[in-house]
């Protein structure tokens, strides 16, 4: 990557963290006339979505699907790019099985009829339900995504002004109450609800406007980036750097400068100071807060306001290759998701009680079903994923003692549905919570920020633009409106409504504007 080219401090954005908001944050500043400089203290851009190769294995630490391409393709074309021209995108058709102790399944696909056809094969009944189902996700879809997720929500009169909405949809209702309202079969319920996992929720209590990831899937489809989404990253960090964008690896930003109350830089931890125009953090929400603004006196985001937060629940990562089982297991495909006995009470020990448990529900990446780069010839690249508690119960787990055994409990499960992998592992990998707070500077090792409950969403987030500085502006999972890709790309968009064009890009503009207005 190249070095920062100097440029005047008035037209000069800092980007803190090269996460996939922070280059969505950085190239549309670009867009808008700013010469970026985006910073993070990795060596390779992409932040949770970049990745690490063991032996010819290329491990993708994060995201692992594409639910929303034509985010992507939006966000590209205001860079007048053509993003199907830079990354390469598969669909994945089924989505994902979801498997049960008691050997049933469910294959969830795109197709409404083949979705019916399943619901029918396990419980006849549901199938009505289901298509009502369907028809509040799209509601909710249209409301909460397209609408809501797509527009600033930093003033109160725009919380306000939706709240009749949010009561016409029952939002006050969990994902899982919503769903035990449309079908009877615990299964099916558990099928319909646990998507909020995906981005740090309890299911039993955020709110119900997060079935609109059916919808979602359903109208998008869902797909994979060859080379997975660091190839994603990669792409975007060429668009950055040709509008004339830089990145600082390796770099740790210390703190955010604040002069008359205004974000004018950063100060890097070797105590450089870079000056700018306009300063946009990556990096986790309470981590800017209580961290990067730590010498700034606060009004609202006070670290005990930030403390008091519920947090997303952490992430259990067993990242592995496996030698010469090409066409082994030919039963579990891209993506698998397999159920511990218990659902709710699982669900508590992770959210509410912070334990442990010794079952476990697991989420298996198998890549190299659909991306040939992704592991040696006749291999397969895995990831087996598990969330467990934060680091910020009152007695977190010890995870420096606890890390093999469970690493161990995790093989048992993998076992039962691909017998004799344990004798075929390779090179190996294992993220615990404590990586996440380490490695990403996640508080707590949350996986996912503050959890998206309902007082925690929307005009209850931290804002895109920071409510305790001028000139600061926020994208990634902890600001509105969420976690996900859809998500933090998303944050990214609202961001640039509200962030003014460089001020050499205006300069530029008032000629034409002038001349227009005679």
């Amino acid at each position: 990557m190249p070095a920062t080219k100097h440029v005047s401090d008035a037209d000069h954005a800092i980007v803190i963290g090269s996460g996939l908001g922070g280059l969505s944050a950085a190239m549309r500043l670009g867009a808008k006339g700013w010469r970026v400089t985006v910073i993070d203290k990795l060596d390779v851009p992409g932040g949770r979505g970049s990745s690490i190769t063991q032996e010819g294995h290329r491990f993708d630490l994060g995201p692992t699907i594409v639910t929303v391409p034509q985010s992507l393709r939006d966000l590209w074309a205001t860079c007048g790019r053509d993003f199907d021209k830079d990354v390469a995108l598969k669909p994945v058709d089924p989505f994902y099985e979801v498997r049960w102790p008691d050997g049933s399944n469910f294959t969830v696909r795109q197709s409404t009829e083949a979705m019916k056809a399943e619901i029918a094969r396990l419980s006849p009944g549901d199938v009505a339900g289901y298509e009502t189902f369907l028809k509040d996700s799209e509601k909710r879809y249209w409301f909460g995504y397209e609408n809501l997720g797509r527009r600033p929500m930093h003033k109160l009169w725009d919380l306000i002004k939706v709240l009749p909405t949010f009561g016409m949809l029952r939002a006050d209702r969990s994902v899982y109450q919503h769903a035990a309202r449309r079908v009877q079969d615990e299964r099916l319920r558990m099928a319909l609800s646990f998507h909020p996992l995906f981005i740090g929720g309890d299911p039993f209590n955020v709110t119900s406007m997060y079935i609109l990831v059916s919808q979602l899937e359903k109208e998008f489809g869902v797909h994979y980036a060859i080379g997975g989404v660091a190839a994603i990253a990669q792409a975007m960090a060429q668009v950055i750097e040709g509008q004339g964008g830089a990145f600082r690896m390796n770099t740790e930003v210390d703190e955010i400068v604040v002069e008359n109350g205004e974000a004018k830089g950063v100060r890097l931890a070797s105590g450089e100071v870079l000056r700018a125009g306009l300063v946009v953090s990556n990096a986790d929400a309470g981590h800017t807060y209580m961290r990067l603004l730590r010498n700034h006196k606060r009004k609202r985001w006070t670290d005990a306001h930030v403390k008091s937060r519920r947090w997303s629940m952490g992430l259990f990562v067993w990242y592995f290759g496996t030698k010469g089982t090409k066409g082994m297991w030919s039963d579990v495909g891209h993506h698998t998701i397999i159920n511990a006995p218990r659902y709710k009470g699982l669900v508590e020990d992770i959210f509410l009680k912070g334990k442990l448990a010794k079952d476990m529900s697991l989420y298996i990446h198998r890549p190299s079903i659909t991306d040939p780069t992704v592991a040696p010839e006749g291999d397969d690249t895995f990831y087996a994923l598990s969330p467990v508690p934060h680091l910020k119960h009152a007695n977190p787990v010890d995870w420096q003692a606890m890390e093999e055994p469970y690493r161990q409990s995790v093989l048992e499960v993998l076992e039962e549905s691909m017998p004799g992998i344990g004798d075929r592992i390779g090179p190996s990998l294992v993220f615990t919570p404590e990586t996440f707070r380490d490695r990403y500077l996640s508080p707590w090792g949350a996986g996912f920020s503050i959890e998206p409950r309902i007082l925690q969403s929307a005009w209850f987030r931290p804002h895109n633009i920071s409510e305790e500085v001028k000139g600061l502006f926020l994208v990634g999972a902890g600001t509105h409106p969420g976690a996900g890709v859809p998500g933090v790309i998303g944050s990214a968009e609202v961001m640039a409504k509200l962030a003014p064009d460089a001020p050499r890009a205006r300069r530029e503009a008032e000629p034409a504007e002038r001349l227009a207005a005679e």
